[in-house]
């Protein structure tokens, strides 16, 4: 399993959110979450990709415990670390750099974790030729249509190779036809490169086509 969450607890004061999660994920998966606003989706979405911490619970991603009661659980700069090498994200706003092209948004995680110029560059590339927009490298985002920031906002996600790409509602501010390739680009994107990707929607033509759906009910996996 490339992600195992065990009794994951979360409370925002006196609103207990989560109230006992334990799901597990399979490499290469495209597992949706779905459910009614306030189930507690987004909650659980960004505990799974380390954006918050549960008050109770364990969480492994790809063999590593990050989060454990017993105290064995990352921090600090660590906890930063894993986020950047093994987790990536796509939220529904594609949170673009405007002074920097589509090339140059891609390479910054990459720059960010470490690695050189030339190899940052060559894998935003090889992602932005993947995702159908090599003929928009210098492009900055004012200049790309909103499903072609999404594929640059993919492109991001994937630059450092994370063992999970999350998605928060990513077509929610698109038309039915760019809607549409973005789906085709997730499982394009697992059979290329074995990508386990989840995704947190309220889309039921998405959700209809991945692998597992859940639905999530108070709190809880139904």
């Amino acid at each position: 399993m490339i992600i195992r969450a065990t009794d994951i607890h979360k409370s925002f004061g006196s609103l207990e959110v989560l109230k006992g999660i334990d799901l597990e994920v399979r490499k290469g998966e495209v597992l949706a979450i779905v459910g009614a606003s306030g189930a507690g989706k987004t909650t659980l979405l960004q505990i799974l990709g380390t954006l918050s911490t549960p008050d109770r619970g364990r969480l492994v991603i790809d063999g590593t415990t990050v989060f454990d009661g017993a105290g064995r659980s990352l921090k600090g700069d660590a906890l930063a670390a894993f986020r950047g090498r093994r987790v990536g994200f796509v939220f529904q706003a594609h949170h673009l750099l405007p002074e920097f092209t589509a090339e140059e948004n891609v390479m910054i995680p990459a720059l960010i974790a470490g690695r050189g110029e030339t190899a940052a560059r060559e894998d935003a590339l090889r992602l932005l030729e993947l995702t159908g927009l090599s003929a928009r490298l210098s492009h900055k985002p004012s200049e790309l249509s909103g499903g072609e920031q999404q594929r640059v906002a993919i492109a991001r996600a994937l630059v450092n190779s994370p063992a999970v790409l999350f998605a928060d509602e990513p077509t929610g501010n698109l038309d039915s036809a760019t809607k549409q390739e973005i789906h085709r680009l997730f499982f394009d994107l697992r059979d290329s490169l074995g990508q386990t990707i989840v995704i947190v929607t309220h889309d039921p033509e998405l959700a209809g086509i991945c692998d597992r759906r859940l639905e999530m009910k108070d709190g809880l996996i139904l």
